[in-house]
């Protein structure tokens, strides 16, 4: 009796399936780690620190969540695999415990112009529904309320094959919502013919000033030229009204021009397709400095930029239509379908209540479902995507974060935090790249990589709690709770840049004088009016460089080097000082590797497994011809040009026989915006969002301008970069530039000369200005959340 009972007492030995409580990363290779091994908890929140290119999302995103992802799509069917994008296996040994990963990306969103916050969230889809059930009058199905739907009508013979076959005549209609006249962009372009060519000169003689469009090489052209309905010989303004009408308005026509069969089209709609059919913010900069000049863009006359066909905005429910629906503020919408009692539908307003609830509590409430999801920065796309998890009832899950603090104020940033906390306590993984002290001090464990950034990066520094953090001596931990001090003395302006009754997006008729010659941060909360003010309202011509938070485009042939235009001197060095073509030295021209085509390595495509990449046994990943690396300049030959380091080239082209001024200016501005580390023939690809930013910062300090706008230059910083930032400011703006900042990071406020702040809120509780001053009296009044937030940083 007595053994049962001491039996019984025996707590059970621990399940084998409780043991799997850690995911473990054994030997991580990719990109710059260095065989880095680490043990993450599970069901805890996992912050990953380091400078810019320390290796953070490449043991993140490119091994842990590449992984996990990988493994997920092999177990669908090789047939369904083959319209999955393909993915190899990260270079690590064992990556052990993954669980099924969602990643939450700083990717802007949607190139498409008819992509919006309420197509992207699934929003609009049960608008469609809610209108299609009980507005009134009753238009038709989901799709009369989608301007993605153009209304389709016709009738024929058609013939079924089965049994002894049967033609039969049917008629075919479907209700769209699309405004026929824009098609279902909101706006209707006028395009100045006189920028797309010179039409005193024949299409023979180079009439075309659309860029890409050379006479003598683009096929486009040779189409106009040789289609037989134009004379290519006679200027353009002595045109036939029939040639005339041929070339700018002639519909798809298939024509031959040495043989090819190609297809002529008129130059209105040709140029309606290859350019204004994008989201303009996807084209290079030449392209949209094109359009800009070549495009005016105005509302939509006929749908007043609703995008919808009059029908659609006729069909109302309690007066609202869903046109005044998706142009209200979220917020707004919110509580307007709040209101709405409808028992038939009450699980669609259920879940419609609740997206748009987590629109709020996420901190984007200041937004419209109409807004273009091209429009949105990279910390709204970011939170946009978080809105389809919030109310998920997955657990066991790992949510991978990169940096979801970007582009919010510091009153919003303890929201956010309470955001990943919750996704914890529901049993899920999460793991957070970030910068933020705020967000930092949150985590359950934490892992600094580095030392450095690139190759003097990629291993692991510390892993612990934020305690041990502090007290472990490396660069984060020393840095983790530095302050920047206000300014004892602050810089006299030199002059005003006005901006009179700016009525841009929630601006509320705002007058105001920037100062010139000194450093002004524009702040307030994300959606208060910022980025209006400063993009969307100083004068044309004030001689304003821009530098915004935009997407860098470039495949894995562009580098460092091509992406400044820091490889044409270098091209140019080295052909006058081996007497040959420019052309040589590039692995995207005549210099290439005849095996590899230049790109260093060879492609194998196998189908719906991840092709695999070898490196070229020809030029041994060198990307060039022998020959051409027998030509040296300072004893050193292209391929090793491109390995160098930024410091190391600086050092090369600075002196000597390789001393190349062109060159050593641009290398220069890149080791002042703290890329020194970078290597000169790094893939555009492989670069960390910090490093693209600062990149474009660099190629933006050459242009003439004396005022610079710069926003939100801390994102993707580490705390021991903010410093070196400072400085680089300091000597932009006494090298007599006018340097203006969008910005949230209380360093860069306490450090400005002029702080405008604007609010008091988001969207329509916004778009005012709250305070002009020094930051001294921002922090004295602390009249505004700003204020506020800038006094406890400073500890005053």
């Amino acid at each position: 009796m007595s053994m049962a009972t001491r039996t019984d007492t025996q707590s059970p030995p621990p399940h084998v399936a409780d043991s799997h409580d850690v995911i473990r990363v054994h030997g991580a290779r990719e990109n710059n780690l260095k065989d880095v091994s680490i043990e993450l908890p599970k069901r805890r929140l996992t912050v990953f620190t380091g400078v810019s290119g320390s290796g953070k999302s490449s043991l993140v995103f490119n091994t842990i969540a590449a992984e996990s992802q990988r493994l997920i799509n092999e177990t669908y069917s090789a047939f369904v695999q083959g319209f999955m994008p393909t993915l190899a296996r990260p270079e690590v040994d064992v990556l052990d415990g993954l669980t099924t990963a969602i990643v939450v990306d700083q990717q802007r969103m949607g190139g498409d112009v008819r992509s919006t916050v309420g197509t992207a969230t699934d929003a609009n889809a049960m608008l469609r529904i809610l209108f299609s059930r009980l507005g009134q009058p009753h238009i038709g199905s989901p799709n009369a309320f989608a301007f993605n739907v153009p209304s389709v009508r016709a009738s024929g013979a058609v013939t079924v094959e089965r049994g002894a076959g049967k033609t039969v005549k049917q008629t075919f209609t479907r209700t769209g919502g699309m405004c026929p006249r824009c098609e279902g962009r909101g706006t209707v372009s006028d395009i100045d013919l006189t920028q797309l060519y010179d039409d005193s000169k024949s299409i023979a003689e180079g009439a075309f000033t659309i860029p890409g469009w050379k006479s003598d090489s683009f096929w486009t052209v040779r189409v106009y030229a040789e289609s037989g309905f134009l004379d290519p010989d006679k200027p353009i303004r002595d045109f036939t009204e029939k040639e005339m009408r041929d070339f700018l308005y002639r519909e798809p026509t298939k024509v031959k021009v040495e043989g090819v069969n190609l297809t002529y089209e008129g130059l209105i709609p040709k140029v309606q397709k290859s350019f204004l059919s994008k989201d303009r913010t996807a084209l290079q900069p030449h392209i949209r400095a094109f359009v800009d000049r070549a495009v005016t863009f105005t509302a939509c006359p006929d749908c007043g930029g609703t995008r919808l066909s009059e029908a659609a905005r006729s069909s109302k429910i309690e007066g609202i239509s869903i046109a005044d629906a998706c142009a209200m503020q979220i917020s707004d919408l919110a509580a307007w379908v709040r209101d709405l009692d409808e028992p038939s539908v009450a699980p669609l307003l259920a879940t419609l209540r609740q997206t748009l609830d987590s629109f709020v509590e996420i901190g984007l409430g200041y937004l419209s479902l109409d807004r273009p999801s091209g429009t949105l920065s990279g910390g709204e796309a970011q939170r946009v995507k978080m809105i389809r998890h919030l109310g998920s009832s997955l657990t066991d899950t790992t949510y991978v974060f990169d940096e979801p603090t970007t582009g919010l104020h510091p009153h919003d940033i303890q929201r956010m935090n309470d955001l990943l906390r919750r996704l914890r306590d529901k049993g899920n993984t999460v793991l957070v790249v970030e910068h933020k002290p705020e967000t930092i001090a949150i985590a359950d464990h934490v892992v600094d990589l580095g030392p450095g950034a690139g190759t003097a990066g990629g291993a692991v520094c510390f892993e612990g709690t934020v305690e041990g953090l502090r007290a472990s001596g490396t660069i984060t931990g020393r840095h983790l709770d530095d302050r920047a001090a206000l300014k004892e003395t602050v810089r006299k302006p030199t002059g005003t840049l006005e901006i009179r009754g700016a009525t841009a997006h929630n601006l509320r008729d705002v007058d105001v004088d920037i100062p010139l010659g000194v450093l002004v941060v524009v702040t307030g909360v994300a959606g208060s009016g910022k980025s209006s003010l400063v993009h969307g309202s100083i004068p044309a011509g004030a001689g304003v460089v821009s530098v915004d938070q935009g997407a860098i485009r470039g495949s894995r042939r562009s580098n460092p080097a091509t992406y400044t235009g820091l490889l044409d001197p270098i091209r140019k060095a080295f052909a006058k000082a081996n007497g040959v073509k420019p052309a040589l030295f590039s692995a995207n021209s005549e210099g290439a590797c005849p095996d590899c085509n230049g790109a260093g390595v060879i492609y194998t495509d196998l189908a719906m497994m991840a092709g695999v990449a070898t490196t070229c046994e020809e030029c041994e990943g060198k990307r060039f011809q022998a020959s051409v690396l027998d030509h040296h300049l300072g004893g050193r030959d292209i391929s090793e040009v491109l390995a160098m380091s930024v410091t190391e080239a600086e050092e090369f082209f600075g002196a000597g026989e390789a001393r190349t001024p062109a060159a050593h200016a641009i290398l220069g501005r890149l080791a002042d915006v703290g890329l020194g580390y970078l290597s000169l023939g790094q893939p555009l690809t492989t670069l960390s969002g910090g490093e693209r930013q600062r990149l474009k910062l660099a190629t933006h300090m050459a242009e003439k301008g004396g005022v610079y706008v710069l926003d939100e230059p801390t994102a993707g910083l580490h705390l021991a970069d903010v410093e070196q930032l400072l400085g680089l400011l300091d000597r932009l703006v006494d090298s007599g530039k006018s340097v203006i900042v969008v910005e949230h990071h209380q360093a860069v406020m306490a450090h400005a000369d002029w702080i405008i702040d604007l609010g008091p809120g988001a969207g329509h509780d916004g778009g005012r200005i709250v305070f002009e001053g020094t930051p001294a009296d921002l922090v004295a009044a602390r009249s505004t959340v700003t204020g506020e937030h800038l006094a406890a940083y400073v500890g005053i």
